[in-house]
């Protein structure tokens, strides 16, 4: 964390711009508590709330679609044993791909919050042929969503970022989030399984 809070001190909003590119694409960067500290920072008047939010979507929606692309064009090599299931003409992938074209572009709106997940959902979405507009739509949606989570959530802790109950509130939120996600897909599963039809259709 002390190397993303010297970017970020040294390089301004093209810091915040290059960490989160890097750390969606997978590299070992605290996401969250960098844009915890970029909403800090605000709450601080060290950066400017406009820029510094455009800064923090614009390097995640940057990692997210070069992990599409590498997904896109080299998913064999990205997606472990991708290759043995294409060589097998498993059902498998199969299975993958239309799950994640009928119902996986939720994930990228959601996988941000996941860490770990939000660093293969963009590769899975390559890999399975999803449609860049269709990609970008939720990839996007998700991307400002999760920013500006966590930047106000930096704000509004002030000098408690750094604390022990930035920790807390991050679990209090991870779980409503988790119980959120899945009080909604209940929902959807119920609702089309009276009707005989798919959870997404059309997706």
């Amino acid at each position: 964390m002390e190397t993303s809070v010297h970017w970020i001190t040294h390089y301004g909003y093209f810091g915040i711009f290059a960490l989160l590119a890097l750390g969606i694409v997978g590299l070992p960067i605290p996401d969250e508590m960098l844009l915890i500290f970029i909403g800090y920072s605000i709450y601080r008047s060290r950066l400017h709330p406009v820029p510094a939010v455009l800064s923090a979507f614009l390097g995640t929606a940057c990692g997210i679609t070069l992990s599409y692309t590498l997904g896109r064009g080299f998913g064999g090599f990205v997606i472990p044993h991708w290759h043995r299931f294409q060589n097998k003409g498993s059902e498998t992938l199969k299975r993958v791909q239309d799950w994640f074209r009928r119902a996986g572009r939720w994930a990228l709106v959601f996988g941000y919050y996941v860490p770990g997940v939000r660093h293969l959902t963009a590769y899975v979405a390559g890999t399975s042929g999803v449609r860049f507009l269709g990609f970008a739509a939720f990839a996007y949606a998700g991307a400002l969503l999760w920013s500006l989570t966590f930047v106000s959530l930096g704000y509004f802790l002030g000098e408690k970022w750094q604390r022990v109950e930035v920790m807390h509130s991050l679990h209090i939120f991870w779980g409503i989030a988790a119980a959120a996600i899945l009080a909604y897909f209940v929902v959807r599963l119920t609702h089309y399984k009276k009707h005989g039809l798919g959870p997404f259709p059309g997706i």
